[in-house]
């Protein structure tokens, strides 16, 4: 008779919700490689894009790594839930890499920052971690990582923001602020469209 897996431990649901902000990790099942191309990427993005509009999520950094993926997400407004956004992330996920012949492990793993870690040092030293991830796995060269072709963020409405560039985290700070006071909706006056004003 075959074990029954195991469930990794959550917090309690509230800790997930409004301006939470929670390092997941999700793996790939049997840490296979090769799902991980250009095309797919792009799909991934995709349905991140969707995931942070329907639940109100910022993502300042995600790192696409060869069997497992690192996202760092937080919560926009009060309504913001991360438990059910994760579920429909997954789901969703999931049924791209079917077509492909892979699929996600049972359950991610996550780390809902504490009061400390969510100070600027101690967020920026998770988004390092994330950030340098390649770099750690040998596929970049020691400060290399700003060159990876499958880290990003995504900021929803502000497609012109980059982990790397001069400038992230002053833009950052203000699309955050943007977003939170006015929601997903309205972009700033006089914006266009192009970035925070």
């Amino acid at each position: 008779m075959a074990s029954k897996r195991e469930h990794l431990r959550r917090l309690g649901p509230e800790a997930y919700r409004g301006d939470a902000v929670v390092h997941w990790s999700l793996t790939i099942r049997d840490r296979r490689t090769g799902w991980l191309t250009v095309p797919f990427y792009y799909r991934f993005r995709e349905l991140l894009t969707h995931a942070t509009f329907k639940y109100r999520l910022a993502c300042p950094i995600y790192c696409c790594m060869p069997d497992h993926v690192h996202l760092l997400w937080m919560g926009l407004h009060e309504t913001s839930d991360q438990k059910p956004a994760m579920k429909a992330f997954r789901k969703w996920v999931n049924a791209s890499l079917k077509r492909i012949g892979y699929s996600l492990q049972d359950q991610p793993y996550d780390h809902v920052l504490t009061d400390d870690e969510r100070k600027e040092d101690g967020f920026r030293t998770i988004w390092n971690y994330i950030a340098r991830n390649p770099e750690r796995a040998g596929l970049v060269p020691v400060d290399g990582y700003d060159r990876y072709g499958f880290t990003g963020c995504l900021l929803p409405g502000f497609p012109e923001l980059r982990p790397f560039d001069d400038g992230y985290w002053n833009d950052f700070d203000k699309v955050v602020s943007h977003l939170r006071r006015n929601g997903l909706y309205r972009l700033p006056k006089g914006s266009g469209g192009t970035g925070p004003s």
